[in-house]
């Protein structure tokens, strides 16, 4: 196969589909992306705003939402010019971009999580010493951890898949991954592989040992403890659960996606079941940490309150 690593940029060839209703496919991803980019702020600037939410809790849940505003905004704008391009393409310098922010995006929410199971591990079986153990100073440092490691980790990963010849330029989706790169090199991936594994074991693996171990201990207290302690036990843990599990399918969903052969299913299911962990995890994730948690919800009333009254007194100055 020709080596074509002197081409300037990638055909996304996923969008095949979108010529015939592109407009309506335009509508459809902007109104979701106007939510994701309201929900999460929204949430952002209620937990700011509120002192009384000012807890390692609420600043793991406001870095996940700062999260999922990043992740969305390395794919939404290349989506919407895409969706109404005669041709789909994308330079390889924006490609490379975007598989550095969507796959530290993923890096960074999965992490995230297992930081939240962690800490709601502590505030159920240590619940006396939880303003000890879980400081804010703490959440800051793991946090930093959390991003500094996942921007060094895929830095070294492009690194490996920019040196990397090519022998096509056709990407099979709507987006730039680093397995559609690999899957396109005219050499031996064999570094590019078993780094690959290394890091997956330490981003994904290491992770769900921390979760595994802290909803047991988590399930173990439960069941030891009177009814009525079960049930704020459950009220306390069934946002971060319903969030990792709906993040957990999108990011399976999406390797289901990419490694198996998937030609007997229509392209725009492949489509789908590629952008769910881009799209439902930032749109659904404010929502259900909104309408759940009861603190949230009533500094939204409050505010609500408040900027009704701040126009009414607007209205009568006019």
């Amino acid at each position: 196969m020709e080596n074509s690593s002197h081409n300037t940029s990638f055909i996304l060839s996923a969008y095949g589909g979108t010529g015939r209703i592109r407009y309506f496919c335009f509508t459809i991803t902007l109104i979701l992306y106007v939510g994701i980019i309201v929900a999460n702020s929204f949430l952002i600037a209620v937990i700011s705003v509120e002192r009384t939410l000012h807890e390692p809790m609420y600043l793991f849940l406001c870095a996940l939402s700062a999260n999922e505003l990043y992740g969305s905004t390395a794919l939404f704008p290349s989506l919407l010019v895409n969706i109404l391009s005669d041709v789909q393409e994308i330079s390889k310098v924006n490609c490379f971009i975007q598989i550095f922010c969507l796959h530290t995006y993923g890096s960074i929410e999965f992490s995230n999580l297992a930081v939240m199971s962690y800490d709601r591990y502590v505030s159920i079986c240590y619940p006396l010493d939880y303003n000890r153990i879980m400081t804010l100073d703490k959440a800051c440092v793991f946090l930093i951890f959390i991003w500094f490691f996942s921007m060094v980790r895929f830095a070294i990963t492009l690194t490996l898949s920019v040196r990397l010849p090519l022998c096509g330029n056709i990407i099979e989706k709507v987006y730039c991954d680093n397995y559609s790169i690999v899957k396109l090199a005219c050499t031996d991936t064999t570094v590019n592989n078993i780094y690959g594994l290394f890091t997956l074991f330490l981003s994904v693996g290491l992770h769900l040992l921390l979760i595994f171990y802290s909803y047991t201990e988590i399930l173990r207290i439960c069941l030891n403890s009177p009814r009525q302690s079960q049930i704020k036990a459950f009220n306390t843990c069934i946002t971060h659960i319903v969030s990792l599990v709906n993040f957990s399918v999108g990011c399976l969903l999406e390797v289901i996606q990419s490694r198996l052969n998937m030609s007997h299913i229509p392209s725009e299911v492949r489509v789908a079941l590629s952008l769910y962990f881009l799209i439902f995890p930032p749109l659904l994730n404010p929502i259900i940490y909104g309408l759940r948690i009861t603190t949230i919800r009533t500094t939204f009333k409050k505010l609500r309150y408040c900027t009704i009254q701040l126009n009414d007194c607007a209205k009568h100055n006019i």
